[in-house]
């Protein structure tokens, strides 16, 4: 047993933790260690951090921080309970992973019991003491207790995240609920027997809370459902509220629906309203599926999430380097989506797992909250296979929880820090900015997906010619449904499901046809020139009609595509297009090539020093105030779209309702940057953003232009990066920063390595998988499944990877 004698020394260093002090006791900060590991966790008594057998060397030299709680977790197995039969199968009842009644990929079986074991140690020499013992100096005793005592860091932020979740259930209370008008016509509602009063249906009937009118509910996307008589109803007489018959339970609960809102509410009134029909809920029992359920069958009954899973297929688990799965940390799958496919490219390998060593040394005062370490620690455990082991027969294996990095890229963010769904597309456009404010002076491993865009705009009154470019990292393609192959198969299912339909019947999901869209007909679409509007000409000085055509002037070295699946639909609710493309395994974008200013063709000359303001249509202006956007929103609009019209403004409203200056007030491109009034600036914003790689003018300027917002502050900086060198006095020759890097550019040709595949009716339900190419074999990542895939079903992908030949 080591002397009490050797922690006198760093009594004056342990610390007690404050009220809210988060301690980090489930894992290296550096690496995916934990108490279950070989080795254990040691958390530090003076800084709360925990870290590996492999860093925590490491650390102490670097901090002189000597005192720390050792934690080693003992995992015993549960022995399985003897069982007769297949044994009943858990029901899936709500659109949600990793809560109660939803997905559970864990099947949320108690496998084993958990017994921790503590010791404190002190470094050098690893000399040990174990807990509890009474001998050891209070400041210790206190400092431990404490660290046993405090709630888990993950937890808490998964509380958090989960105050603000939707999962399928969580509804607003209706604002017609309070004081909903009942008419005194007399309807009693029978327990059973129920068929709508406009048609012959007997299911899928809803109550109308105001009149007691019995009616069918809407049509399902796959033509199941009702004939839409419910809603009818609400048209013809304005009474708002409506419960689905055979959802209402004793408890008062049902599904109620609010056509006036058009959303799934809360009723706190409902055993009261249904009373008025003669309805007593004490005596009711659900009988019906609830419209979660029917959400998920629905979904399923389709034979998109077999296929995209490859269910009927008998996968061959795989582990190994590069093979690591991901848990599911709750609708974490389009997080976990991305990242395998980002650690596929050879930039980020280099950046982030070759440069991990570097990246570490440097032992940040807070490395749970430094993107670099943050990425470096999830690079390292997707791609060294130290965390890839066998596991169960159907391909789950331990694989690592991405904790600490998904709290950083969602901090500050709505929807990421969320549990809810999200778009997998967004979160890597978000990736993406996290990445470019994270390497200033460093290499950008996003150089590799980055490539030109060139638009040539004509005018059509002189015909003269501008082009300009900017940097993409993605390409979107449209998905023309009018280009289907198969038109006559599609309209002869859509026949066969209306008879089913009329005959209250359910088509075998196997005989589902979907829309079969060439590439080709994606890419026609893409490069098609486009009419531009009121576009303002300096050739003739006047607004004119134009025509915009799209290419690009450089091929990257990896082309993202996204098939364009997710729109709007006119009542501006999400929708997906249920088709198949037929995306190739290889392909040449020669024809995507933009060479330029062409030999004949005339340039247009620059707009005049003193040209008047952007001028704003003043009734498109007027009805996109009248939808509720912000006036400098919608400037921003018609700015954009050169006035072009409601449909293109409206939409460019939607992409860009996350963008953090959204509704400031707008400045055109080119207006001065006004000068930064430096005073009243927090210093310590001044040297975050400085510590960044920026020069304390730019810093002042940034925060001076958005009111302090060091987050903001950082955002406006990169979207005038371009001017940053005009903000300070220029460098000596000696030490004049180095020119930037043009974006890469090669041959047109490409092979497919990995695509992303969404399972689901739209962004903000069902689930991410995603299928990658490795070592000359397609693999499928389901979260922490990893398996060799048999059929992998690019026709039906969403983000599509494809590598330079």
């Amino acid at each position: 047993m080591a002397s009490i004698d050797l922690l006198t020394p760093h009594l004056s260093k342990i610390k007690i933790p404050a009220p809210g002090q988060l301690i980090y006791k489930d894992e290296c900060v550096y690496s995916f260690d934990n108490p279950e590991s070989e080795t254990g966790l040691y958390v530090s008594l003076v800084s709360f951090l925990g870290f590996g057998r492999n860093y925590v060397e490491q650390y102490f030299q670097k901090t002189g921080n000597a005192v720390f709680l050792h934690i080693h977790r003992e995992k015993i197995p549960v022995p399985e309970p003897e069982q007769t039969g297949d044994g009943p199968e858990k029901k899936i009842t709500r659109l949600a992973i990793g809560v109660e009644g939803g997905f559970d990929p864990t099947c949320n079986k108690p496998k084993f019991t958990y017994t921790d074991h503590y010791n404190v140690v002190v470094l050098p020499g690893f000399h040990t003491f174990p807990w509890p013992d009474p001998t050891l100096p209070e400041q210790v005793k206190k400092s431990v207790q404490a660290v046993i005592d405090a709630e888990s860091p993950f937890k808490i932020a998964e509380m958090n995240a989960l105050a603000g979740t939707w999962d399928g259930e969580a509804r607003e209370v209706s604002v017609h609920a309070v004081s909903l008008k009942q008419l005194d016509n007399g309807v009693k509602i029978p327990p059973s027997g129920w068929k709508c009063a406009k048609c012959e249906l007997t299911t899928n009937l809803w109550l109308n809370l105001t009149d007691g009118a019995v009616l069918c509910g809407r049509r399902f996307f796959d033509g199941s459902g009702g004939n839409e008589h419910a809603v009818e109803h609400y048209r013809e007489t304005g009474y708002p509220l409506a419960v689905k018959l055979g959802t209402i339970t004793a408890e008062g609960k049902g599904d109620v629906f609010s056509y006036a809102e058009d959303d799934m509410v809360e009723d706190p009134y409902l055993a009261d309203h249904l009373k008025h029909f003669g309805i007593n809920v004490q005596q009711l029992q659900k009988t019906d599926k609830s419209m979660v359920e029917l959400e998920l069958e629905l979904n399923q009954r389709t034979g998109e999430w077999n296929t995209l899973q490859e269910s009927g297929s008998s996968l061959q688990p795989l582990h190994g380097p590069s093979l690591t799965g991901l848990s599911n940390l709750g609708n974490s799958c389009y997080i976990n989506s991305v990242l395998q496919v980002i650690f596929r490219m050879p930039d980020f390998v280099r950046r982030f797992v070759e440069g991990a060593p570097e990246i570490f040394a440097s032992f940040p005062d807070d490395p749970v909250n430094d993107f670099n370490v943050q990425t470096a620690k999830l690079g390292v455990g997707l791609v060294s296979g130290r965390y890839s082991q066998p596991g169960d027969t159907d391909g789950t294996q331990p694989g690592v929880a991405c904790h600490m990095f998904r709290n950083l890229v969602g901090k500050d963010h709505p929807e990421f820090q969320s549990k809810r769904q999200q778009d997998a597309h967004e979160f890597y456009l978000h990736l993406l900015t996290l990445l470019q404010r994270n390497s200033r002076h460093k290499p950008n491993p996003a150089d590799c997906l980055q490539f030109m865009v060139e638009e040539r705009i004509r005018c059509g009154a002189s015909g003269a010619v501008r082009y300009t470019s900017r940097p993409e990292h993605h390409l979107p393609l449209p998905v023309p449904l009018a280009q289907a192959t198969n038109q006559q198969q599609v309209r002869e299912y859509e026949a066969r499901r209306a008879a089913a339909e009329a005959a209250n019947q359910r088509l075998d999901p196997s005989t589902v046809v979907r829309p079969h869209i060439p590439f080709s007909a994606c890419l026609d679409s893409f490069m098609r020139e486009e009419t531009v509007e009121q576009f303002f000409s300096s050739a003739v000085n006047q607004k004119v009609t134009a025509y915009k055509t799209t290419r690009l002037s450089t091929f990257p070295d990896y082309l993202l595509i996204q098939l364009k699946k997710f729109t709007i639909k006119e009542d501006w609710t999400p929708a997906k297009l249920d088709v198949e493309v037929d995306m190739p395994w290889e392909m040449d974008l020669s024809c995507l090539r933009g060479r330029g200013l062409q030999p004949g063709e005339a340039a247009l000359p620059d707009a005049a020093p003193d040209a008047p303001p952007p001028a704003y249509d003043e009734g498109l202006l007027a009805q996109l105030l009248d939808m509720g956007f912000p006036l400098e929103a919608c400037k921003r609009a018609l700015y954009y779209t050169n006035n072009s019209g409601m449909e293109a403004a409206s939409n460019w409203l939607m992409e860009h309702m996350t963008d953090w200056d959204f509704a400031n007030k707008f400045e055109p491109p080119g207006a001065p940057v006004p000068a930064a009034a430096t005073a009243n600036l927090d210093e310590s914003s001044v040297e975050q953003i400085v510590n960044m790689g920026f020069t304390r003018s730019q810093a002042a300027k940034a925060l001076s232009a958005t009111a302090g917002d060091v987050g903001r502050a950082v955002d406006w900086i990169f979207s005038r990066a371009a001017e940053l060198d005009a903000w300070d006095p220029p460098l000596p020759a000696a030490v004049a920063a180095p020119p930037q890097p043009q974006a890469r550019d090669g041959p047109e040709k490409y092979k497919l390595v990995a695509f992303i595949s969404h399972m689901g009716t739209s962004t903000m339900v069902g689930h991410y998988v995603c299928h990658i190419l490795h070592e000359g074999r397609w693999v499928i990542f389901n979260d922490n499944k990893v398996a060799l895939s048999e059929n992998p079903p690019k026709d039906l992908g969403y983000l599509y990877l494809y590598e330079r030949l």
